[in-house]
């Protein structure tokens, strides 16, 4: 909507979203749109009629920022109303999941993380990398999370300093590759700029030909805080992910599950 006003009527004059809608369906993409809590709150229903008709898909909603009643309601309250109108809905700046996404399955995913978009704002003492093998055993246990990861631009501890314009991961490039298979997401954000993908087409191959949702998941190995290995299976397809700390480490991955056969792997590691 335009700068400041809570109306998601008032769409900025350059942006023709029918225009865009029947562009992307053309390449058989869905459009979903970002919106502020306030605004979607305010004129729920009138809103996702106009959109749902308009052809887009759904809605990530934004800035609820707390658990409270009123809040937790209106998490319900939406739900509902995007069903309703054939929407997913992707509650951003949420409190974690308590299954909301059970009732309603329409909701895809849930923020209630301290995902990447905080690495911008911090202060150069965040310790991303030791979170990210935290949260396997902890929030994920919760639900999916809307982490927003794929950062192209990755950093040492010592060189990494949080820049709100250009921003920066902690970690190494296959750290963020290796989450899109350890975090439970089952709609992904692309994060970086989009020269940026360009710039490394094997990474950004990797992300969006990757499955969101899984038949099968094997818990490799881990310990809390220092690292985890995960596999899991879509369709005639493993992929395992492994994170660690900020330590190296040799781990060895017992793979029999997979049974006797010929397997051609693909395995992406970083440079030196």
């Amino acid at each position: 909507s335009k700068s400041r006003q809570a109306d998601l009527f008032q769409v900025v004059p350059d942006i023709d979203l029918e225009e865009l809608v029947k562009y992307a369906g053309e390449r058989n993409v869905g459009i979903i749109l970002w919106a502020g809590y306030y605004a979607f709150a305010r004129d729920m229903e009138k809103v996702c009629k106009h959109y749902s008709a308009m052809g887009i898909k759904g809605f990530k909603i934004d800035f609820m920022d707390r658990d409270d009643q009123k809040m937790v309601d209106f998490h319900y309250k939406a739900a509902e109303m995007t069903a309703k109108y054939h929407l997913l809905v992707d509650f951003h700046g949420s409190y974690k999941p308590t299954g909301l996404n059970r009732t309603y399955p329409n909701v895809i995913n849930f923020e209630g993380v301290h995902g990447l978009e905080q690495q911008k704002f911090a202060d150069s003492s965040i310790d991303q990398v030791t979170y990210d093998v935290t949260i396997p055993f902890i929030r994920q246990l919760a639900g999916p999370m809307d982490y927003t990861q794929g950062a192209m631009c990755n950093a040492t501890k010592e060189n990494f300093s949080p820049v709100y314009s250009e921003p920066m991961s902690q970690g190494t490039r296959c750290h963020q590759l290796a989450t899109y298979v350890i975090f439970e997401s089952p709609l992904n954000m692309l994060c970086d700029n989009p020269s940026n993908y360009n710039r490394e087409p094997e990474c950004t191959e990797f992300i969006a030909n990757i499955p969101t949702v899984w038949e099968k998941t094997v818990a490799l190995d881990g310990k809390v805080g220092e690292f985890v290995a995960i596999a899991r299976l879509h369709g005639n397809d493993w992929y395992v992910g492994a994170l660690t700390n900020w330590d190296a480490r040799e781990v060895e991955l017992d793979l029999s599950f997979l049974g006797d056969g010929n397997y051609k792997l693909e395995l992406f590691k970083d440079g030196i």
